[in-house]
């Protein structure tokens, strides 16, 4: 598979290059990276012809936008699409000294507050601009409205209630004046997609962990009406926190947490059948979500630029349609699962 092929991110017009560029884990995600090893691995994606990046202000709380602001302002503006968040606004702890980064290894030393009002989307959006330091982004999403950051049904419904009757009026500005390309939705669990798209014009989902080559239930219902209205799709976490890279060893992380036994069981058995068929599991599953044909890109992160070159390898690497028919046998993958060609 080409990874500078392209394809049209759903009605908005905008092509991505099939293999993008995830910037989580240049926020230090879950190791510190320094600035010149940043700079490195940004290098080595764009020489290969990667020409997609997608970011946000919670990724290092800040400093995944500014590395990836400082790669990107001098190179010609039309040559790369540029996506990042709203959602959250930034702001300066009382404390420095007792700061606590939580599961980010480094980063920047910033609170943050949820804001999905249309001054905190602006404002949010008037920021971002700032870190990167390049005045437009092509596309712009709405992150983290889910229950893995608000718990309560009751905190969702308020949010989603903030940003149908004040923010969506916000991007939507956005959009009309031209400022951006198009609008989207950061998803990370089941159920969310179906709200959106009943409340708001939504032009695309980023779709985190839930299609992936160890999980596809987004295929029951909510790709389908997606399909439907023409929204695209962009796939991140697709090696679900790393276990479809390291495959199942001790240590291996499935969403950003210790695999657990039927985890690593389940990989364990993806993985016999890939070396049946001589196939590295991360070709397999950087490969198997541009089967559908509503995903426009796969948005795995990197830290150096051996694990950048690594990806190029293996999305390139050929597969047999025997390893897709092997794996829906034994009940490994949806039946239903479109498989690339």
């Amino acid at each position: 598979m080409d990874p500078t092929a392209t394809r049209l991110l759903g009605r908005t017009g905008v092509a991505l290059t099939q293999l993008g560029f995830g910037g989580a884990p240049l926020g230090d995600l879950f190791e510190t990276v320094d600035d010149a090893q940043a700079q490195a691995t940004f290098a080595a994606a764009w020489q290969a012809g990667i020409r997609y990046y997608d970011t946000a202000p919670w990724y290092g709380r800040g400093q995944s936008e500014h590395r990836t602001g400082r790669f990107l302002y001098r190179l010609p503006r039309q040559d790369y699409v540029l996506s990042t968040k709203v959602g959250r606004v930034l702001f300066a702890p009382a404390h420095p000294e007792r700061f606590d980064r939580g599961f980010w290894a480094g980063g920047l030393t910033f609170q943050h507050r949820f804001d999905y009002s249309y001054d905190g989307i602006m404002r949010a959006y008037e920021d971002c601009l700032q870190r990167l330091g390049i005045p437009r982004v092509d596309l712009l999403l709405i992150h983290d409205l889910d229950f893995w950051h608000h718990a309560t049904e009751a905190k969702v419904a308020a949010y989603l209630a903030q940003l149908f009757t004040s923010g969506w009026r916000a991007l939507a500005q956005l959009k009309e004046s031209g400022e951006i390309r198009g609008i989207g939705a950061g998803i990370n669990e089941l159920g969310m997609m179906p709200r959106f798209l009943d409340l708001i014009d939504i032009d695309f989902f980023l779709v985190a962990l839930r299609y992936t080559l160890m999980e596809q239930p987004v295929l029951d219902a909510e790709l389908p009406r997606c399909a439907e209205r023409g929204v695209g799709i962009v796939i991140g976490g697709v090696l679900n926190s790393g276990i479809l890279a390291t495959g199942a060893v001790a240590g291996a992380k499935y969403n950003y947490a210790d695999a657990s036994p039927e985890a690593l069981a389940k990989v364990a058995r993806i993985e016999a059948i890939c070396r049946k068929h001589d196939v590295p599991l991360i070709a397999a599953a950087l490969q198997f979500p541009l089967g559908h044909p509503s995903v426009a890109s796969v948005i795995p992160g990197a830290i150096t630029a051996a694990q950048v070159e690594s990806n190029l390898a293996h999305f390139r690497r050929a597969i047999p349609n025997d390893l897709w028919a092997d794996l829906k046998r034994d009940g490994l993958l949806h039946p239903d699962a479109p498989t690339p060609h």
